[in-house]
C-alpha cells in the first residue's frame, strides 16, 4: 500500500475551484440585481464576500492544504472551547450585532464576523478527535450517545439562544456522520433520531419563528404575502427559468420580489438564469463534491483523518443541499447559505478553510 505524501487530490481541486469561479459569475449577476433595486450597503456586503470571504479564503485554504490535519486533532478541545467562547460573544451589549431578529455577529474594527461559521468546522474536529480516540468504546452508551450530545450540546444552547437553528442543524447532522462512520450502533443511531425529533417539537411549540416556517412548509399557499412570500418567489424564479434559463446576468426577480438574492436566495437567482439543465448541473457538482470528500475519508490514513474527511465533506455538502432543498420547497426554510456561492465573508472564509483541511487529509491518503 503506497501513499502519496506530496500530491493533493486533483479532482476535489478541480471541482472547489468550479464552485469558486462558477458561484462567483452567480454572485455577481445576484448583486447586479440588489443595486439595480438601490441597496445603499452593496458594496460593504460585496467587499467582504470578495475580499474577506474569497480573497483570505484562498490563503486559508492553501495554508490548511499544506498544514499536516494531524495537527487538528493535537488542538481539537482548544480549537472547540474558542470557537464556543467566540459564539457567546454575540451577546456581550456594544459587541454583537443583531440582524433580521437574530443575535448572530460580532463587530471587530468595523468588520462584522459570524462566529457561528467557525463553530461548525470546530465540532467537526472535535468529534472526530473524540470518536477516534474512543473506538473501544463506541458501542457504550454512556461513551459514544453521550459524547455525541456533549459536542453538540454547548453548540445547541448558544446557537438556540441566538438564535440560528439552521447552523444548528448543519452541526448536528456533521457530528452525527462523524458519529455513525465512527462505528455507531443503530440502537443508538435510532436514540439520537428520536430525541431529535422530539427536540425539534419542543422547538417548534416554543420558538414561533420555528412553528410558522414548518406551517409553511407544509402549507405553502397560506401567508403568501408574509411567511409564503420567500419561498413563493423562488419558485417563481426557478420555473420562469424553464429548462435552459433567461441566461447569465438576464434573471429579473432578482430586480423585484426575490428576498435575498446574495443570500440564501441565490439559487433562485441560479435557476432562473442557468435553467433547469443548469441547476442540475449545479446539484451534480455538490454531490460529486461530496462523495470525493467522502472516497478521500476511505483511503485517509488513520480513523481521524478518515472522520474528518467525513464530517467536512458532510458539513459542506448538507449545507448546500438544505438551501437547495429550501428553494426548491422540499425543506423548510432555514436561512442556511449556498456553499461557497451566497454573500458572507465568514461562511466563505470558514468553508474555504475546511476545504483545505479536506486536501491536506487528501495528500495522505493511501492507494491500495
Amino acid at each position: 500500500m503506497a501513499v502519496r505524501g506530496a500530491r493533493v487530490d486533483r479532482p476535489l481541486i478541480a471541482l472547489i475551484a468550479i464552485l469558486i469561479v462558477g458561484g462567483g459569475f452567480i454572485f455577481g449577476s445576484a448583486a447586479f440585481g440588489l443595486l439595480a433595486r438601490g441597496a445603499t450597503h452593496i458594496s460593504s456586503v460585496v467587499f467582504s464576500h470578495v475580499v474577506l470571504g474569497i480573497g483570505l479564503g484562498l490563503v486559508a485554504l492553501f495554508l490548511c492544504a499544506s498544514i499536516d490535519y494531524k495537527v487538528w486533532r493535537r488542538f481539537a478541545p482548544h480549537v472547540f472551547i474558542l470557537a464556543l467562547i467566540a459564539t457567546a460573544l454575540v451577546f456581550i451589549p456594544h459587541l454583537g450585532a443583531v440582524h433580521g431578529g437574530g443575535r448572530r455577529w460580532i463587530i471587530l474594527f468595523g468588520a462584522s464576523f459570524q462566529p457561528a461559521e467557525a463553530l461548525k468546522i470546530a465540532s467537526v474536529i472535535a468529534a472526530a478527535a473524540y470518536f477516534s480516540s474512543l473506538k473501544a468504546h463506541i458501542h457504550s452508551l454512556y461513551w459514544g450517545v453521550g459524547g455525541f450530545f456533549a459536542v453538540v450540546g454547548p453548540s445547541a444552547i448558544l446557537l438556540i439562544l441566538q438564535p440560528d437553528i439552521g447552523t444548528l442543524g448543519v452541526i448536528c447532522i456533521s457530528v452525527f456522520a462523524v458519529y455513525i462512520a465512527a462505528g455507531a450502533r443503530m440502537r443508538d443511531i435510532a436514540l439520537i433520531c428520536v430525541v431529535a425529533v422530539l427536540a425539534l417539537g419542543a422547538l417548534a411549540f416554543t420558538k414561533p419563528y420555528v412553528r410558522d416556517r414548518i406551517t409553511t412548509f407544509f402549507h405553502p399557499a397560506q401567508g403568501q404575502l408574509a411567511e409564503s412570500f420567500q419561498i413563493r418567489q423562488s419558485l417563481i424564479a426557478i420555473g420562469s427559468g424553464s429548462l435552459w434559463g433567461r441566461g447569465l446576468g438576464q434573471g429579473v426577480q432578482k430586480f423585484t420580489y426575490l428576498p435575498e438574492p446574495m443570500g440564501d436566495s441565490i439559487f433562485a437567482v441560479a435557476g432562473e438564469e442557468v435553467g433547469f439543465m443548469g441547476s442540475l448541473a449545479l446539484v451534480g457538482i455538490f454531490l460529486a463534491f461530496a462523495l470525493r470528500g467522502f472516497a478521500i475519508a476511505t483511503r485517509a490514513p488513520d480513523l481521524f483523518g478518515g472522520l474528518l474527511a467525513t464530517g467536512i465533506s458532510t458539513y459542506l455538502a448538507s449545507e448546500a443541499f438544505i438551501n437547495i432543498a429550501a428553494m426548491l420547497g422540499l425543506a423548510p426554510l432555514t436561512g442556511i447559505p449556498l456553499t461557497f456561492i451566497s454573500q458572507g465573508g465568514s461562511a466563505m472564509l470558514v468553508s474555504l478553510a475546511s476545504a483545505g483541511i479536506l486536501l491536506s487529509i487528501s495528500r495522505h491518503q493511501s492507494v491500495k
